[in-house]
């Protein structure tokens, strides 16, 4: 039978739908797998976000916990797109599934999965919480309710290469977003002289996306351009400092970026990376992890630094995910019991005793093993106190509305369907009536 019988739905709903109904299928396919185990034991059921290399990267700390407790966890497979990601998570909670029992929390959605995910400050203890970052905790602090935990940071950084650096003449990495447009097109104009045809400046991820919004985000904060919505929830968008930043981007297209840059995710970027076939690449943390591996074509040939910065400073867009306990799952204190296992400050250290993700404990920064094993984290923590914060809480629940109007207008102006000062006015136009049409209905739902 159909999951979509009688539905009248766009492409991209059935294909969010169609990931959920696999997912659905898989959870059922692991409950009978495991339903003669049951007795013995319970078995969490853990869904994420990410992966490093070819393996989750919860593998050694799902072992870890289950050495300890005797809880077996097993991990389900998710979609690599945020978009995606967010409208399986809110199909599956929606559906009261009562597996997942554990869900990976994008820093941005608190506020959208609020309703659907327990308080988990009657399940830890107040040092728990007081060993993050403060502002990470806030930010899965949703009406009240700790809704997940931190369990790794994200920021944007500058890939470049060293050696072709160094055989170009360039003692650091580009300080200005002028000096990465310089130094991007005379490396790739000589190795282009020496034979590869191939070779581009200067990948980054411009395809309509989630992480379109957060590329222009750092160039548009970098500049002086604002936060799209400001703390009160006010449009910002339309302003000569956001309209320079988009037309310095759509520059680079087709010059120091391929043309397809503007249908590249973070794993196009990093392929081409891989490849050798790029001097610079704006990625995340979790890239510089996965271009470290042994094997890595890249590994001894690359470092990271900031991204460049623009007229107004430098800007680095907040990532990471924490994890967070369903309203349905049937075992939820030991559900509870993995969410403080994995943001744990002894388990951060201990996963960071090797090349790892940012972990969002300020005591890890000064842990000789985990520097030793990531002498990168320093810089990131440096990066970390120019982050740039999506508008996700002054947005609330429109957030995912708003980052894509706003990606949308951005990959207009980088496909050159429409300029920058028209898709800035016409943006702005177009948050007012949204914010103002989602307040209504939210006042006439309140009466």
């Amino acid at each position: 039978m159909s999951c979509f019988r009688g539905l009248n739905l766009s492409p991209l709903t059935l294909r969010h739908l169609l990931i959920a109904c696999i997912l659905l299928f898989s959870i059922f396919a692991l409950s009978c797998h495991s339903g003669g185990r049951r007795a013995s034991g319970i078995i969490l059921t853990i869904i994420d976000q990410g992966w490093l290399g070819s393996g989750p990267r919860l593998g050694p700390e799902l072992e870890e916990f289950t050495r300890q407790t005797g809880i077996r966890v097993q991990i389900l497979p998710a979609p690599e797109a945020a978009v995606e990601q967010l409208a399986t998570w809110r199909e599956l909670l929606d559906s009261h599934a009562e597996v997942p029992d554990v869900y990976a929390i994008d820093i941005i959605w608190p506020k959208l999965l609020a309703d659907s995910l327990i308080d988990l400050r009657p399940y830890v203890l107040e040092e728990d919480i007081a060993a993050h970052f403060p502002e990470l905790i806030a930010d899965y602090t949703a009406d009240g309710k700790l809704v997940a935990l931190p369990h790794n940071m994200n920021e944007g950084l500058l890939f470049y290469r060293v050696d072709l650096l160094a055989k170009y003449g360039y003692s650091a990495p580009p300080k200005t977003w002028e000096e990465l447009e310089a130094m991007a097109r005379r490396i790739q104009a000589g190795e282009r002289a020496n034979g590869n045809k191939d070779f581009w400046g200067f990948v980054w991820e411009g395809a309509p996306s989630e992480a379109l919004t957060c590329n222009a985000l750092e160039w548009q904060v970098s500049e002086g351009g604002g936060t799209i919505l400001d703390e009160h929830g006010k449009v910002t968008i339309n302003n000569p400092n956001t309209i320079r930043s988009w037309n310095m981007a759509a520059r680079w297209v087709g010059s120091i970026s391929p043309p397809g840059v503007t249908a590249y995710r973070e794993w196009d970027a990093f392929n081409m990376w891989q490849a050798g076939q790029t001097a610079f690449m704006r990625n995340w943390t979790n890239a510089y992890v996965a271009a470290r591996v042994e094997n890595s074509p890249t590994r001894g040939h690359f470092d990271i630094a900031p991204l460049p910065r623009g007229h107004a400073g430098f800007a680095a867009t907040l990532g990471g995910n924490g994890y967070g306990v369903s309203r349905y799952s049937r075992h939820p204190r030991e559900a509870a019991m993995l969410v403080r296992f994995l943001a744990s400050p002894e388990e951060q250290a201990r996963r960071c005793r090797k090349p790892c993700e940012p972990p969002t404990v300020p005591a890890s920064y000064k842990n000789a093993d985990v520097l030793g094993a990531n002498s990168y984290v320093s810089r990131v923590l440096q990066v970390h106190e120019g982050a740039a914060l999506r508008p996700s809480v002054p947005a609330g629940k429109m957030y995912p509305e708003v980052s894509r109007a706003y990606y949308e207008a951005v990959h207009a102006v980088l496909t050159q369907r429409q300029s920058a000062a028209n898709a800035a006015s016409d943006l702005q136009e177009q948050l007012v009536k949204m914010l103002k049409s989602s307040a209504a209905d939210s006042n006439a739902s309140r009466r």
